[in-house]
């Protein structure tokens, strides 16, 4: 689409360099994942406990008993299930007693802390996925629809409807680093990991935030990339 001035164009081709920035980044901070936890996946724990072992000890801790542990397959694709009450380790983590899959798994069992205690901000991100699973399918489709139209009401529709995307993500970061939090927690208190091994946990938990902190970042500079093609185009037509 063809941009209606200079001055458009210009904070276009900047956002566009930010999208670019961010995804580069994006994709170190997925390579930095990798590396540190397979650096700290060559760790045994000192306990040789296990992550689903480890998980029930975050779960015991925080009073949950309707939580269920299962094996799933794949390589870190652990997550936490509101719905079934399911925690699932993947390949990299069930059955290891690594400092890193320890790590991992009581970062899972910290999101259903986060349920069981009914924390707000998980709370938003639940409440904001429908909205944004239609931003993500509509919302580019509509801005453009009104371009063509030339309403710039449907521009600005479609724009708010994406920007849900961004929230998501914006949400979703303070929710990741909390259950983090909360598995150091418990990891430091019940002394599932020695001190230099809580050391390790955290620079695997870390790496990890920091892949949402870029997720957050790239769906703004997203947004903001739409917004000047969008609205630069609807100004034009007008």
């Amino acid at each position: 689409m063809m941009i209606g001035d200079f001055n458009t164009g210009s904070v276009y081709m900047w956002t566009y360099i930010l999208v670019l920035v961010c995804f580069a980044v994006s994709m170190i901070a997925s390579a930095r994942v990798r590396s540190t936890y397979r650096k700290f996946d060559g760790v045994e724990s000192t306990n040789r406990m296990t992550a689903e072992q480890a998980v029930a000890k975050v779960l015991q801790y925080y009073g949950i008993t309707d939580v269920q542990i299962q094996h799933i397959e794949g390589e870190l694709t652990d997550n936490f299930n509101p719905k079934t009450k399911i925690i699932s380790l993947s390949d990299s983590t069930f059955g290891h007693s690594s400092i890193a899959a320890i790590g991992v798994a009581c970062h899972e069992a910290g999101h259903a802390a986060q349920h069981a205690q009914g924390y707000v901000p998980i709370k938003l991100r639940n409440a904001v996925i429908p909205v944004c699973n239609i931003g993500s399918a509509m919302g580019i489709p509509i801005a453009i629809l009104g371009v063509i139209l030339n309403t710039v009401n449907l521009v600005y529709i479609g724009l708010l409807l994406y920007a849900f995307i961004t929230l998501f993500q914006l949400i979703t970061l303070p929710v990741e680093l909390d259950a983090s939090h909360r598995a150091l927690k418990v990891i430091r208190e019940t002394g599932m990991l020695t001190a230099n091994e809580q050391h390790g946990a955290r620079s695997v938990l870390s790496a990890a935030a920091m892949t949402y902190v870029v997720a957050a970042a790239t769906a703004l500079a997203n947004l903001l990339r739409f917004a000047v093609i969008f609205l630069g185009n609807s100004r034009r037509s007008n």
